[in-house]
């Protein structure tokens, strides 16, 4: 059985977060940014309406990393025009496929 306190609202909020970033599509592998597991962190700070995105792109040399945290950066505040959004770039640790989710695997394998 599972057990959550419904006046919670970190849950909801962090659920709404990372669905928001599922929009957010790398234009090469045309997986979201999430399956692919670009996304490292989301720190959501409700006294200090901001939120802190860590991420990573698949290569330094991708030529729509900035398109990519863009857009990441765009669809959360468009989910909370009232947080400001940092979205930080990060080499370490270095992405590889093995940060792919299970689902971004039967995306690449075309299931």
């Amino acid at each position: 059985m599972i057990t959550f306190n419904i006046s919670d609202r970190f849950p909801f909020l962090q659920i709404g977060l990372e669905e928001a970033l599922r929009t957010v599509m790398d234009p090469e592998l045309h997986i979201n940014i999430v399956d692919l597991g670009l996304i490292y962190s989301i720190t959501l700070e409700e006294d200090q309406m901001y939120i802190h995105i860590i991420m990573t792109l698949s290569s330094k040399s991708c030529p729509m990393g900035e398109s990519i945290l863009s857009a990441a950066k765009n669809c959360v505040e468009r989910l909370f025009p009232s947080f400001k959004v940092g979205v930080e770039l990060v080499w370490e640790p270095e992405w590889n496929y093995d940060f792919i989710s299970t689902a971004g695997i039967k995306i690449l394998k075309g299931k």
